[in-house]
């Protein structure tokens, strides 16, 4: 049985959370506070597999707690639950680290949904990188770069990098999906969890941010490729010159 645990000082809301969950089958705790929150992840004797967390808390803010869990290598899945509808919001909260963003009031079964699919991802384990590694464990190279999805070590051109978690998990997509076009609707649900989300430019922001981290001309690139009109394309070993059309 998954164990959820609900980080929100609304009484109202985090009993109605636990009592959802409940329903469909998770365990739920609750914690009123973002210090209470981390105490508790960082319990050897405690199981958490999904965080639920909320911006505004007391003392210590839902970015701060989402920061702190990422910054010791956890990756449990965190969906950031918040009355913060500005875009500023949503991209601190995906920069602090946070795999889905849903504004409040909230619809419960796009919520469930969310829950369902971050847990089931969870349980596959890490991408199985036995045909496409050049090192131990799940290390994959391409270029000139190095990553490591059991360490989420980055290395390009011999240097250690540091990516967002989103961001890798949007690579280990593109390698997953190696030469396959894939539009931004399939990565929006499936590496943000969003279903049904109007157009938006987050997903170019983060290719962008991709090209800068491994191309070495991020205006030309040859890894990350654009498909007019359809999406993007990864390509872990391009030909000398850039296939036409692609840019």
């Amino acid at each position: 049985m998954a164990h959820i645990l609900i980080v929100e000082d609304d009484p109202h809301i985090a009993r109605a959370l636990k009592l959802n969950l409940e329903a469909e089958g998770y365990d739920a705790s609750i914690s009123a506070d973002g210090q209470t929150a981390l105490a508790l992840l960082g319990e050897s004797s405690t199981t958490i597999d999904l965080v639920i967390l909320d911006l505004m808390l007391p003392g210590l803010s839902g970015y701060a707690v989402c920061e702190s869990l990422r910054n010791r290598q956890c990756e449990i899945p965190i969906v950031i639950l918040s009355a913060r509808t500005l875009t500023e919001d949503r991209v601190r909260g995906f920069d602090s680290g946070a795999d889905v963003y849903l504004h409040k009031p909230f619809d419960l079964e796009e919520l469930l949904s969310v829950v369902r699919n971050l847990l089931n991802r969870r349980s596959r384990g890490r991408i199985d990188a036995e045909q496409k590694t050049t090192g131990k464990g799940a290390t994959y190279a391409f270029g000139d770069a190095s990553v490591n999805f059991d360490t989420y070590e980055v290395t390009v051109h011999g240097k250690l990098v540091r990516l967002t978690t989103l961001e890798i998990k949007l690579l280990r997509y593109f390698i997953e999906h190696e030469g396959m076009v894939v539009s931004r609707s399939e990565l929006l649900e499936e590496v943000w969890g969003l279903a049904h989300t109007p157009t938006t430019r987050t997903v170019d922001n983060f290719i962008l941010n991709l090209r800068k981290t491994f191309e070495q001309d991020p205006a030309n690139p040859r890894h990350f490729l654009s498909i007019r009109g359809t999406g993007y394309r990864f390509v872990a070993r391009p030909q000398t010159d850039p296939p036409t059309g692609d840019g």
